[in-house]
């Protein structure tokens, strides 16, 4: 079982070593962690845990660190929004894409799935080049689409990398450039794509994108 943990603490020294010593000694392993400043004195880490069998004594542990201001245990990231579709591109096209994912998405969450839908509306090559790359590091992503009506140069490079790092599948929008050459999936429709990207991740759903890889549709 994996559970997800919020902690606000003070912003000093050795805190995440000590919250972090109190998960191995029960025994769990941190599968995924995130940390940021809330303001110059507290901190905020929220982490993703499995292994651990007693939550009381974990919650008993935590409540006895002075350096720690409030902590929750609750259900993770992961369990809440699901697996990720992250749209990436300029122009009417990401609003059209956006609308069939979410109105995919709301037909498989409806039988019980997590699939939520992120949108970056952003121009210019090197842009939109950083923007793919980084989609490698962004937890529970479980599919990339490419919505504009030029990408190439940079872009297909970033693309190139992702593929190499990652099997993240990229569906492409019917445009000019190189971009459709090198993503897994071509579609002339932006609605169709986003619906598409949907099904293409939904375990309710009987779409497998390896069969059309390379295709235009």
């Amino acid at each position: 079982m994996e559970i997800g943990l919020s902690v606000e603490a003070e912003n000093r020294i050795g805190v995440l070593h000590k919250i972090t010593g109190i998960i191995v000694e029960l025994g769990g392993n941190i599968v995924y962690t995130q940390q940021f400043i809330k303001d110059d004195d507290i901190g905020f880490i929220y982490m993703e845990i499995e292994n651990i069998d007693d939550l009381e004594e974990l919650k008993n542990k935590l409540s006895k660190l002075s350096c720690v201001k409030s902590f929750e245990i609750h259900n993770t990231l992961k369990k809440v929004f699901g697996k990720r579709v992250i749209i990436i591109g300029g122009g009417v096209q990401v609003a059209e894409v956006a609308r069939g994912a979410i109105s995919e998405a709301d037909r498989h969450n409806i039988r019980g799935e997590r699939i939520s839908v992120d949108t970056l509306p952003v121009v210019g090559e090197d842009n939109l080049a950083e923007a793919v790359r980084a989609v490698a590091n962004l937890p529970r992503v479980g599919i990339l689409v490419l919505a504009g009506s030029l990408m190439g140069g940079k872009i297909t490079e970033a693309i190139k990398e992702l593929k190499e790092k990652t099997n993240i599948p990229v569906i492409s929008l019917k445009m000019f450039g190189s971009v459709p050459k090198v993503a897994d999936l071509v579609v002339g429709d932006p609605l169709q794509a986003g619906v598409l990207a949907v099904m293409a991740i939904a375990e309710t759903a009987k779409f497998d994108i390896n069969r059309v890889k390379g295709r235009e549709l």
